[in-house]
């Protein structure tokens, strides 16, 4: 895992090369643009007439039903944020912090015109809150039940690797109060 963890590590830092790349800072979860890029931004937006025009029939026809999906995600986020602020502490849980999951910052692209970012919005929240609510479920499976699964699974979430393996009974028994409380490295 401290290999996975490493190649985690170089992928952000790669990432934060762009800020260079593309001339911008953050500061305080906002994000600022030389003018030069921003005037560069400009000359890319497309116009929301042209943007409309230009959609494909099938891009508008399905746009409800993707939209239709924002209410169940609002109430996930309400009850899922609800259980982790009721019960977390009762369980000795360090509680997720829903900004390190939500992130919203494509708003200041300026080659984005107003339904591509409102779009982009979409997209950050929903997958944002997936990873929110799979970190809590990750932190509550190490608490209730942190063993392994006997089938490989297409991916692992953060706790996974505390987990005692799957058909050892006796390393459950043995280890499962210090598990359910091990907690440190997010300290």
């Amino acid at each position: 895992m401290y290999k996975i963890k490493k190649l985690e590590d170089e992928l952000i830092e790669e990432l934060q090369k762009q800020q260079e790349e593309f001339s911008y800072k953050v500061r305080e979860r906002r994000i600022y643009f030389e003018i030069n890029v921003i005037i560069r931004h400009r000359e890319y937006a497309k116009k929301l007439l042209a943007y409309l025009r230009d959609a494909p029939a099938k891009h508008i026809l399905s746009a409800p039903f993707i939209w239709m999906c924002l209410l169940p995600m609002l109430l996930l986020d309400a009850s899922v944020s609800l259980f982790q602020w009721v019960c977390f502490p009762l369980y000795g849980i360090p509680q997720v912090k829903r900004r390190d999951y939500l992130t919203f910052d494509r708003q200041y692209l300026g080659y984005l015109n107003t339904i591509e970012k409102l779009n982009c919005g979409y997209c950050s929240y929903a997958n944002g809150l997936f990873a929110y609510v799979q970190e809590i479920s990750a932190r509550t499976e190490q608490f209730w039940c942190p063993i392994k699964h006997a089938g490989r699974l297409k991916t692992l979430h953060s706790r996974y690797q505390k987990f005692v393996g799957y058909g050892d009974a006796e390393k459950y028994r043995r280890e499962i109060e210090t598990l359910r409380h091990d907690f440190k490295d997010l300290e």
